[in-house]
């Protein structure tokens, strides 16, 4: 609304037109509804009141081409400034946006779909669960990911086709590592009972509703379509890891894909991919069904598919892999360097604290973060929170 039409407004007239424009802020932003009460409304009337601009002093110049292009120009930064001033205002008059995506319609049937969910079954290469192997971005990034970490460096790599994977593709991955610890798991149960099972096979064939079921998506046509490019970009990234021993280099464990390849066996009537066929990376399998010992795999929080934001994801996979049961602490410059992110170091640091702020008042599951100063600048601190360790995971 321009400003002068706002300012021929009664005071309940901009009240009201300052309130449904909170609620429609609050739905697009994923924040909570609230009726704001007269110190926000006060607050958020100056901003809506106070746009500026240089002071050309057109209001006295000659009504020419020139001089109507200014004016012209001037409004259109004044109203872009203005979305700012508002943003800002409304972000401080409404609660925090929450950290976590809500669940789909059908949430209730995932006990029936979802065993422990397991990350990154590496044997003496858990440093993988200490980094971001994917895109925190829901764009697609092409290019390489390199860490270098002090028993290793990382590069992870697309292809010029389809990019790297997306913390959110990762989830697929997921999904693999917990069938075929699953498929393990009874293959034990059944030699303990003195039976002859076969190992399970090297490749799997979910059902895409399934797939979508255990990453708590809905099961709209898009999300049909975003998991098929899914398969492409885990199939395309790959990742190398070259291991390192009094700093120089010991051995290079190799390209290896998330995912070896998929091939869609059936679609729906309407085209929608349906059953597929993947092949799990003998790096995957290898460490799952002959491994000699207990392998490093760790379970994730059933809710963590709900987290919203590829940062926040990043967060939780780094606290859950450092901090177990107890607390860790990072600088914020190694987690900058850790989540590969191209920001800038400055615009990181806002995202970073902008989302621990938010989970003061939406919690991310198991973790509590915080920021503390440190000797050399800010930590960030993961502790577990107690009572989350008596919440069991959706169990099959």
């Amino acid at each position: 609304m321009p400003r002068d039409s706002f300012t021929a407004l009664s005071l309940h007239e901009k009240n009201a037109y300052l309130q449904t424009l909170a609620n429609d802020f609050a739905a697009q932003t994923g924040r909570e509804v609230v009726e704001l009460d007269k110190d926000a409304l006060s607050r958020l009337r100056r901003y809506y009141a106070r746009r500026v601009f240089a002071d050309l002093k057109l209001q006295d110049a000659p009504k020419d081409s020139l001089n109507d292009t200014l004016r012209r120009l001037g409004s259109a930064i004044r109203d872009n400034e203005l979305q700012k001033d508002i943003a800002g205002g409304l972000s401080d008059a409404l609660p925090a946006r929450k950290v976590m995506r809500s669940p789909p319609s059908d949430d209730a049937q995932l006990m029936f779909f979802v065993p422990s969910i397991y990350d990154a079954p590496i044997k003496d290469d858990v440093n993988l669960m200490d980094v971001a192997p994917f895109s925190l971005s829901k764009q697609i990034r092409h290019g390489e990911i390199k860490y270098e970490l002090k028993d290793c460096l990382i590069t992870i790599a697309g292809t010029t086709t389809y990019g790297l994977a997306t913390v959110f593709d990762y989830d697929i991955f997921l999904n693999m590592v917990s069938y075929l610890t699953e498929e393990m798991r009874r293959y034990k149960s059944a030699l303990a009972k003195g039976l002859r099972p076969d190992l399970p096979p090297k490749t799997y064939r979910p059902n895409a509703a399934h797939i979508l079921k255990f990453c708590r998506r809905s099961d709209g046509g898009k999300s049909y379509i975003d998991l098929e490019n899914a398969l492409d970009r885990l199939k395309a990234t790959t990742i190398k890891i070259v291991n390192l021993s009094g700093g120089k280099r010991r051995d290079i464990k190799g390209h290896r894909s998330l995912i070896e390849d998929y091939r869609t066996i059936t679609k729906t009537d309407s085209g929608r991919i349906d059953l597929v066929e993947i092949d799990i990376p003998n790096w995957v399998y290898d460490s799952v069904v002959r491994a000699d010992k207990t392998l490093p795999l760790l379970t994730l929080h059933g809710d963590y598919f709900l987290i919203s934001s590829g940062l926040g994801r990043f967060l939780y996979r780094l606290a859950r892999k450092s901090a177990g049961k107890t607390v860790s602490r990072y600088s914020v410059k190694e987690l900058h360097k850790r989540s590969g992110s191209t920001q800038d170091f400055r615009f990181f640091l806002r995202d970073l604290k902008e989302f621990i702020s938010r989970t003061q008042a939406f919690p991310m599951p198991e973790y509590d973060l915080n920021l503390i100063e440190g000797v050399e600048g800010l930590l960030v601190q993961m502790v577990r929170r107690p009572e989350s360790e008596s919440k069991s995971l959706p169990q099959a």
